[in-house]
């Protein structure tokens, strides 16, 4: 969805949508359970652009340690500064402060609503998605999925630091 600074009222613009967006956009291998709605709004104040709002939706996202699919609630609230590109000067010696963060701008009067919600969702995926904190993983043997029961193969747990030691004394 695209909206036209130009056109944004003097009241502001209120947005209550469902976006469609393309997994392909998001950055874990996932895929959408239910649609993405969010309640956006738009105020436009002098030369700058106000947009708050709320993203939510469900997705189906794979566990990084037993590499199983499962669903993640995505809830992302947000409130957001855009200013015109072209009245900005970057450069590379200004130092960032924490309004930075939630400035971002926009090129020739044009803001792109599907570009927000898709930065939305993605920040708001886990870095490290787990299906549950007492996930157990694969087993590093054979591959299967420890939660399923156990497997069978014995698995030798010793200390990294420790074998360095027992190898340096056995002088390797």
């Amino acid at each position: 969805m695209i909206v036209f600074v130009e056109e944004i009222p003097g009241t502001g613009l209120n947005l209550n949508e469902v976006f469609d967006v393309d997994t392909d956009d998001i950055v874990e291998k996932s895929r959408f359970i239910t649609p993405v709605s969010a309640e956006i709004r738009i105020i436009k104040k002098e030369d700058k652009v106000v947009v708050q709002g709320k993203v939510n939706t469900v997705i189906e996202v794979e566990c990084s340690r037993c590499l199983t699919f499962y669903p993640e609630k995505i809830e992302s609230s947000f409130d957001l500064i855009l200013y015109p590109e072209e009245d900005y000067e970057f450069n590379e010696d200004t130092e960032l402060t924490d309004d930075d963060i939630n400035t971002i701008f926009f090129k020739e009067g044009i803001i792109d609503i599907d570009s927000i919600i898709i930065d939305q969702i993605n920040l708001s995926i886990p870095y490290k998605p787990l299906c549950s904190e007492e996930c157990k993983g694969l087993c590093p043997v054979c591959g299967k999925n420890l939660n399923e029961g156990l497997c069978g193969c014995e698995i030798k747990k010793t200390d990294p630091r420790v074998d360095i030691i027992i190898e340096t004394l056995r002088g390797k």
